[in-house]
C-alpha cells in the first residue's frame, strides 16, 4: 500500500495525472453513482483563486473538495465556498472528508465560509462548524441544504 497524502494546489499547479484522478473520482460518484445529470465542468476549477484539496493513495484520488472565491458573497459575507466534496465509495467512513474540511477551515477559517450540502451528509458539516440556513431544496435531483460557517474567533 502506498502512503496517503493530503495535497493542496491551484489549477496551474495540478499535474495531468492529478486532474485525471480528480475528474475520475467526481465522475464516478456524481454521474455514475448519484446519477447527477447537470453540468460538472463549470470552469470554476481553473480560476486562479480556486484551491483544490485532495487525498491521494499513489496516483488514485480518494477524496476531494474545492474552495472557490466568489467576488460577491451569496450569504453571510461568505466569499469562500466549499464544493464538490467527494469520497471514493470504497473509502467512505475513513474520515477523509473530515480531514479535507479540517484543512479548508485551517486555511480559510478566519473568513465566513459557505457550502451547499447534500442533506444526508449535513451532520458532517455541522461537526466542522457549519450551520444550516434556509429551506431544504432539490439540486440535481438530490435534497440539499445551504450551510454557513462563521469566522473562527
Amino acid at each position: 500500500m502506498t502512503e496517503r497524502s493530503l495535497t493542496q494546489k491551484t489549477w496551474s499547479e495540478l499535474e495531468p495525472i492529478e486532474v485525471y484522478g480528480i475528474a475520475k473520482l467526481r465522475t464516478d460518484v456524481f454521474f455514475v453513482e448519484q446519477k447527477v445529470d447537470e453540468e460538472e465542468l463549470d470552469w470554476r476549477d481553473v480560476e486562479p483563486t480556486t484551491v483544490h484539496l485532495f487525498i491521494k493513495d499513489g496516483r488514485n484520488v480518494l477524496a476531494y473538495l474545492r474552495v472557490l472565491h466568489d467576488e460577491v458573497a451569496e450569504h453571510g459575507g461568505a466569499h469562500r465556498v466549499i464544493g464538490r466534496v467527494v469520497v471514493d465509495r470504497a473509502h467512505r467512513g475513513e474520515g477523509l472528508a473530515r480531514i479535507l474540511l479540517g484543512r479548508a477551515t485551517d486555511l480559510f477559517g478566519d473568513e465566513p465560509m459557505l457550502l451547499h450540502a447534500q442533506s444526508y451528509i449535513a451532520p458532517l458539516y455541522v461537526r466542522a462548524g457549519f450551520e444550516a440556513f434556509g429551506e431544504e431544496y432539490v439540486e440535481a435531483g438530490i435534497p440539499h441544504i445551504s450551510m454557513l460557517r462563521p469566522p473562527s474567533a
